[in-house]
């Protein structure tokens, strides 16, 4: 008998809830397959069979909260796992010789590496069918997960046999589907061009490649009118990505508009469409509600005249990306204009456990990055002690990781304080809501030309409202405004950083 064990919550995170069992007592199991889900307050984990048998006992119902290493339940090993084999054979009489043949020189689909930290995905629109004939690194199917979309491809020429169902959740690893290579691939695309030589020539060609399309990208080409013979691809494969597709709309938009056609009439459609959250989204919603039930959140505002940073920033911009290889941004600018606030104002930079206030004496920088999946908060790793060439390398570094989904949990844990930056977007003012357990975050917006008093004469000037939303518990309102008059100082007048001032 093997124990199913609660495994380690990851770092500060002590006890879980359990989500949902995926087999019931009695049931058979095969070792490695998923048989409980638990939730944190940060991440989902998944808690899988530790030996091929059967579930023999369920000691925590869903809904019960778990530690590490408390006893789930329990595998009993045997033979009796191996008696759901018979079941498929049984199904399946008729067709017992043929699958036989096939299986002999199939070749098994697996689901790929997802990326570190994630355990599922689940499964897009295969774009063949079961019996149908594929080519070798053919798009198949999208897998979807909360970090990224994964393609699969046909592993060689052969015919199609599919084994998950569109939004099946499934694992690394897992068997998906198989290619025969037995003579019925050949059998197949030789029938295939007799349609082909129907005079059909540019809708036709028009039809195949749209079939070579990933489910996620075809939906952005369809809702967006895109012509994909127009898109440059940058896909592994030559194949066109999601990213492709989003950057083909901007040069769209950027042509002129065609004469306005005489309008059809508007196809019948549901005005609704209802799709399940995904595990980042329902964790950025819970995280965010905790935040909001559980700090004094207040924010205060401050404007701050970019001229000065501006102009350095124009002047050495070229010197500065041929030295280091990499732009002169803002964010390196405000990164270290808090860092100097936060030392000057600790309360800030702490966090209440309990009925204790921790200091932090290490400035650990989250930024707030905004990815197709959601909102993800990265931490650069002692700010303090970077150039300003090293936090634009930081923060360009955790910006492509976030994106591509290859974040680790250790790079979103531990930050200390948050700078968002919704002027990327256009937005001119809003209050953030804290990162939780932080007592404070900064956010950014639009630089915009507004006519200001300077020394008695009205001037334009590029202006930036800053928005410090703090924990009143432990932040009194004097030092929210000095925090904020700190930064607008440093950003002002940048030669004050150089001398300490």
């Amino acid at each position: 008998m093997a124990d199913i064990l609660t495994p380690a919550l990851g770092e500060s995170v002590t006890e879980a809830t359990i989500a949902k069992w995926t087999k019931k007592v009695g049931d058979a199991v095969k070792k490695d397959e998923l048989l409980v889900e638990l939730e944190t307050d940060k991440v989902s984990l998944e808690v899988v069979a530790p030996a091929d048998g059967v579930l023999g006992a369920i000691n925590a119902a869903e809904g019960d909260t778990v530690v590490p290493g408390t006893v789930l339940g329990s595998v009993t090993e045997g033979g009796a796992a191996a008696a759901p084999a018979a079941a498929p054979a049984k199904a399946a009489k008729g067709e017992a010789k043929a699958a036989a043949a096939a299986a002999a020189s199939s070749i098994d689909i697996t689901v790929p590496v997802m990326g570190e930290s994630v355990a599922e995905g689940s499964m897009g629109k295969w774009l063949k069918k079961s019996g149908e004939a594929v080519k070798k690194d053919e798009l198949l199917v999208e897998i979807e997960t909360d970090k990224v979309a994964v393609e699969v491809s046909a592993p060689a020429d052969g015919v199609l046999t599919i084994a998950a169902d569109e939004g099946a959740t499934v694992t690394p690893g897992q068997k998906i589907g198989s290619v025969s290579g037995s003579g019925a691939a050949a059998a197949a695309p030789a029938a295939a061009p007799a349609p082909a030589a129907a005079p059909a020539n540019s809708g036709s060609a028009q039809v195949s490649k749209n079939e070579t399309l990933s489910p996620a990208v075809q939906r952005v080409v369809a809702e967006n009118n895109l012509d994909p013979k127009a898109i440059s691809a940058t896909g592994p494969k030559g194949n066109i990505t999601k990213g492709d597709a989003i950057a083909a709309i901007g040069a769209a938009a950027a042509a002129p508009a065609p004469a306005a056609a005489p309008s059809a009439p508007r196809a019948l459609a549901p005005r609704e469409e209802r799709v399940k959250m995904t595990r980042l989204r329902q964790t950025i919603a819970r995280r965010l509600k905790e935040s909001q039930n559980t700090a004094a959140q207040l924010t205060t505002f401050n404007e701050v005249d970019m001229t000065n940073v501006m102009a350095l920033r124009a002047q050495y911009k070229e010197v500065f990306e041929k030295r280091h290889g990499v732009k002169l941004g803002f964010m390196s600018f405000f990164t270290k204009a808090v860092v100097a606030a936060l030392q000057e104002i600790p309360a800030v930079n702490a966090e209440i456990d309990g009925t204790d206030i921790i200091y932090k004496n290490h400035y650990d920088i989250g930024v707030a990055v905004g990815t197709d999946k959601g909102l993800v908060v990265p931490v650069l790793r002692d700010a303090d002690t970077l150039s300003l060439a090293g936090i634009e390398k930081g923060i360009g570094a955790l910006g492509k990781a976030a994106r591509d989904g290859d974040l680790t949990m250790d790079q979103l844990q531990g930050g200390t304080f948050t700078i968002t930056n919704g002027g990327t977007y256009g937005s001119l003012m809003s209050t953030p809501i804290l990162n939780a357990p932080q007592s404070g975050i900064l956010g950014m917006h639009n630089i915009v030309q507004r006519p200001m008093a300077i020394n008695g004469e009205v001037k334009i000037r590029p202006m930036m409202y800053l928005a410090l939303s703090y924990d009143h518990r432990i932040v009194d309102g004097k030092e929210a405004v000095t925090f904020l008059v700190r930064i607008k100082e440093l950003l002002e007048d940048p030669q004050r950083a150089l001398l300490d001032l």
